[in-house]
């Protein structure tokens, strides 16, 4: 697996990626209707870097990096992370973490946080944990899940 930065020619794939989690609802605080054209400005334009994954040619994830907050918070980052259905089970998500912690340090980032992971997304939730993530608050009911109602997330951080 090969992790670069993504060019103008990814973008069909990381849609192709990016739209059925978008649609359903589950991980991110996005829209579920959001158009493409929104979609790719807030993954793939507006962020200080977008990556993807590949192997083989085929596009197995992808994340970007942006920072978090501006002025004084601008240390820190924030990422997310898509890994494309087919790919799942294969250490695609903890390739790209561990990825982008590199990759922020080289953007000049000394901190990364996750905002938003939800506690139904156990295996997330793990895995950040696995990789050094503390959390640092938990938010009660703060998304609306399509099949789980109200749920509670975790704000996630680590020192770079």
């Amino acid at each position: 697996m090969q992790i670069r930065r993504a060019g103008e020619a990814d973008w069909p794939g990381i849609w192709a990626m990016l739209e059925p989690v978008f649609r359903a609802g589950e991980t991110y605080a996005v829209a579920r209707d959001i158009s493409e054209a929104a979609a790719r400005t807030m993954w793939f334009e507006a962020p200080a870097a977008c990556f993807v994954a590949e192997e083989g040619g085929t596009l197995l994830g992808t994340y970007y990096v942006k920072t978090n907050q501006a002025g004084g918070g601008a240390h820190v980052c924030n990422c997310g992370y898509v890994t494309a259905a087919a790919a799942q089970g294969r250490g695609v998500a903890r390739a790209m973490c561990e990825h982008s912690q590199n990759a922020a340090r080289e953007l000049g980032y000394k901190a990364m946080q996750f905002n938003l992971v939800l506690e139904s997304n156990e295996g997330a939730v793990r895995l950040w944990e696995r990789l050094g993530f503390e959390t640092v608050g938990r938010i009660p009911r703060v998304f609306e899940h399509p099949s789980l109602g109200l749920v509670d997330a975790r704000v996630m951080y680590k020192w770079l």
